[in-house]
């Protein structure tokens, strides 16, 4: 079975310090991990979902018939690349570097696949092309970038000139340390869009998510309608989807925490000669003063600490970091200081 590189469990036991996967490192909500506890597994969920549709409706502030749950980001993608296939749909625009589940979903529907640099590549690649399929992720992972407001605004008239279908990636927004999206509200409403809300409570072993659908019908719909398996959110799934509508504003006072731990791990990595990119989210792009190979990962996976290769994001020599707290970041550091004494 082929399977993609993330980042996160690797079947080598328990991580002390993961700073490869771009989850919440802060605790999710005490009431939530009670509620996750007692979470009714002796009976299915209700399978139309119709209670927890209409708290996220309202959460979103729009209509009910909109939301459609899902089990986590991943199978939503699939879903939506095979509605799109059934409607029709042959080629699939992805940011590049981005997220592999947008190209694996594609190409295992046999669908042609692009990647894209930036929103003026996109834009240039629609004016080219037939009915699409467009993914972006907002902000992006790997790279923690963000479209602008003139981005969003050339890629809506691109769209409206090319007849593509957009979906728009929000997992990584409650990551956003920096700043707020600048997608365009009647844009918003107009396209698909993806919520992950696991990431942001720091469990991504519960996999829950949904897809807002667009305000007005398109091609896509019906089909992902009917393609969600029956109780497609587990007991657990559900309990999580209906804590993060209670639980969402109380993140602002955890990303002033998370501000303060990036502040000092990038100014730790500076120290140690690594160069780094600019970064919205809790997560950034990293390049170790001498290349990381596998016995530097082996190195660092035996002391209980983990980084993310970003090699199969197309970007060689980088490794994506996410904000850890302090304890984590003075144990990279000794490892890091250990290795290049060895060097």
């Amino acid at each position: 079975m082929s399977v993609n590189v993330h980042g996160g469990s690797d079947g080598l036991g328990p991580i002390s310090h993961d700073f490869s996967s771009n989850a919440w490192p802060l605790p999710p909500p005490e009431s939530l991990q009670v509620a996750l506890v007692g979470a009714d597994r002796q009976r299915y969920p209700d399978p139309a979902y119709a209670a927890l549709r209409q708290s996220l409706a309202h959460h979103e502030q729009l209509a009910a018939e909109r939301v459609l749950p899902a089990a986590g980001g991943s199978e939503a993608i699939r879903r939506l690349s095979l509605a799109a296939k059934l409607a029709g749909i042959h080629e699939v625009f992805v940011p590049s570097p981005g997220f592999g589940d947008y190209a694996a979903a594609a190409q295992a529907l046999g669908l042609a696949v692009h990647g894209y640099a930036d929103a003026e590549a996109l834009c240039q690649a629609l004016a080219n092309s037939g009915p699409a399929l467009v993914w972006a992720c907002e902000p992006c992972n790997p790279t923690g970038s963000s479209f602008s407001s003139e981005d969003w605004a050339r890629l809506q008239r691109a769209l409206d000139d090319s007849g593509a279908i957009l979906a728009v990636d929000l997992a990584c927004e409650p990551l956003r340390l920096d700043g707020q999206s600048a997608l365009p509200a009647a844009l918003a409403e107009a396209c698909w869009r993806l919520q992950c809300p696991n990431k942001a409570l720091g469990l991504t072993g519960v996999r829950a998510a949904y897809l807002l659908a667009p305000h007005e019908d398109d091609a896509l719909r019906p089909h992902a309608e009917a393609l969600a398996a029956s109780w497609v959110l587990s007991a657990e799934g559900v309990v999580l989807l209906e804590h993060w509508t209670r639980f969402a504003p109380a993140l602002e006072l955890q990303r002033q925490q998370l501000r303060r731990w990036r502040d000092s791990q990038r100014a730790l990595l500076a120290e140690l000669g690594w160069q780094q990119r600019p970064s919205c989210s809790n997560f950034w792009l990293a390049r170790p003063p001498r290349p990381f190979a596998a016995a530097e990962h082996a190195a660092l996976r035996a002391a209980g600490i983990k980084l993310r290769d970003a090699a199969s994001f197309g970007m060689a020599g980088l490794l994506r970091v996410s904000v850890q707290p302090p304890v984590a970041q003075a144990a990279l550091k000794n490892v890091l200081e250990q290795m290049q004494c060895l060097q």
